[in-house]
């Protein structure tokens, strides 16, 4: 076999295992931020430059703080505080 196609071996596997990645706190759980759909300064910032709610893996948010994150961007979406798509 060749270096392409050769099977990973056992040592890379569990070098990787032992790699220490700091997982990123979420920003609303220290409580500096909140979610408001009135705010959208604060809103902005998970919001793609296209438009697009950024996903919870980019954007570092809990699973229950990005439901209701994406539900604050769209009732200022609705209420013309941010727009729904780039100009």
């Amino acid at each position: 076999m060749n270096e392409n196609n050769a099977p990973r071996t056992r040592d890379r596997q569990t070098s990787w295992k032992r790699m220490n990645f700091k997982k990123k706190a979420c920003p609303f759980e220290s409580g500096v931020l909140k979610i408001d759909y009135k705010d959208p300064r604060t809103l902005q910032k998970f919001v793609s430059e296209n438009g697009k709610i950024l996903p919870c893996r980019i954007s570092m948010v809990s699973a229950r703080k990005q439901r209701a994150l994406a539900l604050a961007i769209k009732r200022a979406r609705y209420l013309a505080l941010l727009p729904y798509v780039a100009e």
